[in-house]
């Protein structure tokens, strides 16, 4: 049985404070004497838009980045990142109980990851990007490392 993404902390973190905010506005809205509610309106649409601009900007800037991010990777991914031997040390007999569990990532992620680690990417970026257990890619990147030295 597949199990739905669950939503990134950002995200819901974002969706507690504009739940927040919306709950406060309402609030001020309620308890303000109704010669100044539209004084507290037009304040409260003011803030809510400036929220809303600075939000969009930071939105914005992030997606730049990540798509900046992927397009790096694909630069200097080329045909030489896999050869007959890209798969060569990597540590299946301790992946295995994870290839076992309940929620088990994908081999193909996992062999992602393996050339990811063989090529210098380190286990937090590999963890971030593919989504996969930090002590597992911590293992993956501790083998790449080790099939390095020799």
């Amino acid at each position: 049985m597949r199990t739905l993404p669950q939503p990134r902390t950002g995200e819901g973190v974002a969706l507690l404070g504009v739940f927040t905010l919306l709950v406060l506005e309402v609030t001020a809205l309620a308890t303000a004497p109704a010669r100044d509610r539209p004084i507290v309106s037009g304040a409260l649409m003011g803030a809510g838009t400036a929220a809303f601009v600075l939000v969009a900007a930071v939105w914005h800037v992030h997606r730049n980045a990540a798509r900046q991010a992927r397009r790096r990777l694909h630069e200097t991914v080329d045909d030489s990142w896999f050869t007959a031997r890209t798969l060569d040390g990597f540590p299946m007999e301790a992946v295995r109980p994870y290839l076992l569990s309940e929620d088990a990532p994908g081999l193909n992620r996992l062999y992602t990851a393996w050339i990811l680690a063989t090529h210098g990417e380190d286990a937090p970026w590999i963890e971030r990007r593919l989504e996969l257990p930090a002590d597992l890619t911590r293992l993956l990147v501790d083998a790449a490392r080790q099939r390095q030295r020799h």
